[in-house]
């Protein structure tokens, strides 16, 4: 049975946004989603989208920006979406 894909969070300058860096890359250009609507092309930015306090997702290369409502903690947000994203390339590989 395959690893699940390692995935280390990191601050940035804005409290409102942390780096998600993934084992490898997966992004071939950038794309970025500032609403559900805008992710539905994307089942990953979709999937993250479900995340209560989700803003906004960037993604490039091997990274996820997550950019979150300042109302939601994010302790509720890292967990659910390192699993999202584990799930997902688990799903596509």
């Amino acid at each position: 049975m395959p690893e699940p894909m390692g995935v280390r969070v990191e601050a940035t300058p804005n409290p409102n946004s942390l780096k998600f860096t993934l084992d490898r890359p997966v992004f071939s250009k950038s794309e970025s989603y500032h609403s559900p609507e805008q992710a539905k092309a994307s089942p990953l930015a979709a999937r993250l989208f479900e995340i209560k306090g989700v803003r906004s997702l960037f993604f490039l290369n091997n990274f996820i920006s997550v950019g979150r409502d300042p109302s939601t903690d994010w302790e509720e947000i890292v967990p659910k979406v390192i699993e999202k994203v584990q799930e997902h390339f688990k799903e596509v590989r």
